[in-house]
């Protein structure tokens, strides 16, 4: 069974940002600068967790996987947003 997470990171390194912006993209879709839905597996998330954790410096960073529960039968993600609208976010991130 496929379960829905909401991941959402805060990383102090530019480098390892961009390493775990890259590696969100392999496993979800990219919601919001650092916010990605993800519908995995049991392996699935246990590979997403063992290589965040080979990137992320665990003094200084933060990963969150908030479960949403069963992908199946959820019917269609329905996001509002207050101020800036939402809109589907397929740029690349960039860190200067």
């Amino acid at each position: 069974m496929r379960i829905t997470y909401l991941v959402c990171y805060d990383i102090a390194d530019d480098k390892r940002l961009r390493r775990v912006f890259k590696l969100c993209k392999n496993f979800g879709d990219h919601l919001q600068f650092s916010v990605f839905e993800c519908d995995l597996s049991a392996t699935e998330k246990i590979r997403f967790e063992t290589s965040i954790k080979d990137i992320i410096d665990s003094t200084k960073d933060q990963v969150m996987f908030v479960r949403l529960g069963p992908a199946e039968g959820r019917g269609d993600r329905v996001i509002s947003a207050i101020g800036i609208p939402y809109v589907t976010m397929d740029a690349p991130c960039f860190v200067f």
